[in-house]
C-alpha cells in the first residue's frame, strides 16, 4: 500500500480546533468571559514593591517623634560651635597683641646696639694694649734657655735595665705557659661493596689506622638500602698532624672491603 492509500484509511479529527472553539464559545455563553491568568512571576514582585512602600511608610510615621530631639541636639552643636569660635577669636587677637608688643622691644633694641654719631663724627674703635717692653722678651728667651730636666740624650740605666728584666720574665712565663691545641670531632661514613661484606672486619680495619693526633670514638652501622649497611664511626683529630685527606686516603687502602669514604660531619672543638 502506498503512502497517501494508508493516509485515506486513517480516520484523523482534523477539525477538533473547530470543536474546541466551539466548546469555549458556548462556555462563555453560559458562564461569561474568563479572565486571563496573571504572570505569577509579575504578582510577586508587586507584592514586594507594595510591602516595601508600607515598610517606609512606617519608618517614616515612626522617626517623626526623634526628629525633633535630633535638631535640638543639632541647635546645642550649634551653639557649642559658636562659644568656641569666640573664644578662639579673643585668643588671635591677644597673641597678634603680644607678637606687636615683642616686634616694638626687638626695634628698641636693635636701635640701642647701634651707637649714635655725634657731629657726624662715628664712634672711636677701643684703643689696643700697648706692646710689652722688649725687656719682658730678653727674661722669657732666658727662661728657656734654662733645661730643668736635663737632656734626652741622657739614658737612665737603672730604668734601662729594669725594662729589660721584666720583659726577660714576660717571655719566660709565656713559654712555659702550654700553648692550645685545636683539636676537630669528625664524623665519617664508611660504605661497604654489598651486604656480604663483614661489617665488623670492616670498622677492625678503620680502627686498625693509628697515628699520633688521632683518636677513634663511637660508631654504630646505619642501614642504606637493600640489606646493605654503612659504618658511621666518629674520631678526635688534632688539626696539625691529622686531616680528613689523610684518613680517606688510609681507609680506602682496604679495597676489599671499603668502597668509598665520606665526612658526615666535622666541627671544631
Amino acid at each position: 500500500m502506498t503512502a497517501a492509500e494508508c493516509l485515506a484509511q486513517e480516520r484523523i479529527w482534523f477539525d477538533k480546533p473547530r470543536y474546541d472553539e466551539a466548546e469555549r464559545q458556548f462556555y462563555e455563553r453560559m458562564n461569561g468571559p474568563t479572565q486571563p491568568k496573571q504572570d505569577t512571576g509579575a504578582n510577586s514582585i508587586l507584592q514586594d514593591i507594595a510591602r516595601a512602600r508600607e515598610n517606609i511608610q512606617k519608618s517614616l510615621a515612626g522617626s517623626g517623634g526623634g526628629s525633633a530631639a535630633d535638631y535640638g541636639e543639632l541647635t546645642d552643636r550649634m551653639k557649642n560651635l559658636e562659644l568656641e569660635n569666640q573664644s578662639l577669636h579673643k585668643v588671635v587677637e591677644e597673641l597678634r597683641s603680644a607678637l606687636s608688643k615683642v616686634e616694638s622691644r626687638v626695634s628698641a633694641l636693635e636701635k640701642r646696639t647701634t651707637a649714635p654719631t655725634v657731629n657726624g663724627t662715628a664712634p672711636t674703635a677701643p684703643q689696643k694694649a700697648p706692646p710689652a717692653p722688649a725687656k719682658q722678651e730678653e727674661e722669657d728667651e732666658d727662661e728657656d734657655d734654662i733645661d730643668l730636666f736635663g737632656s734626652d740624650e741622657e739614658v737612665d740605666e737603672e730604668a734601662e735595665r729594669l725594662k729589660e728584666q721584666r720583659l726577660q720574665e714576660y717571655a719566660a712565663k709565656k713559654a712555659k705557659k702550654p700553648a692550645l691545641i685545636a683539636k676537630s670531632s669528625i664524623l665519617l661514613d664508611v660504605k661497604p661493596w654489598d651486604d656480604e661484606t663483614d661489617m665488623a672486619k670492616l670498622e677492625e680495619c678503620v680502627r686498625s689506622v693509628q697515628v699520633d693526633g688521632l683518636l677513634w670514638g663511637a660508631s654504630k652501622l646505619v642501614p642504606v638500602g637493600y640489606g646493605i649497611k654503612k659504618l658511621q664511626i666518629n674520631c678526635v683529630v688534632e688539626d696539625d698532624k691529622v686531616g680528613t685527606d689523610f684518613l680517606e686516603e688510609e681507609i680506602t687502602k682496604f679495597e676489599d672491603y671499603v668502597q668509598s669514604v665520606d665526612v658526615a660531619a666535622f666541627n671544631k672543638i
